[in-house]
C-alpha cells in the first residue's frame, strides 16, 4: 500500500511541476491555489509513504516519477522537445524507479 501511496505522491508532484508553468511566477491565483494544494499532498503523502519505506529509496522514486511525468508532460502540453536521446534518458529514469522497487523488501 505504501508504494502506492509514493507513486500517486508522485503524481501530484507532476501537477505541482507543471502548475508552475501555469502560474505565472504565482501571479495567477488559480494556477497558484492549484499548485500550493498539490504541493502540501504530494509531501504529505511522501511523509506517509517513508513510515515503512527507506528514505533514499522513497525519495529517489518519488522524484524520479516527478520528473519522468513532468517530462512527458513538457513533451506533450508544452511542445517540449521528444528527441531520441532525452527518451531514452526518460527511459533509463524509469528503469531506476523499477530496480528501487525490486530491490526494497515489501
Amino acid at each position: 500500500m505504501n508504494w502506492f501511496i509514493l507513486v500517486v505522491a508522485g503524481f501530484f508532484e507532476i501537477g505541482w511541476a507543471v502548475g508552475l508553468k501555469y502560474t505565472h511566477g504565482f501571479t495567477r491565483l488559480w494556477p497558484s491555489v492549484g499548485t500550493a494544494v498539490s504541493m502540501i499532498i504530494s509531501l504529505g503523502l511522501l511523509g506517509v509513504a517513508m513510515k515503512s519505506l527507506p528514505v533514499g529509496t522513497a525519495y529517489a522514486v518519488w522524484v524520479g516519477v516527478g520528473a519522468v511525468g513532468t517530462a512527458i508532460l513538457g513533451i506533450v502540453l508544452l511542445g517540449e522537445s521528444a528527441n531520441p536521446v532525452r527518451l531514452l534518458s526518460l527511459g533509463l529514469i524509469v528503469a531506476g524507479i523499477v530496480g528501487l522497487k525490486l530491490a526494497t523488501p515489501a
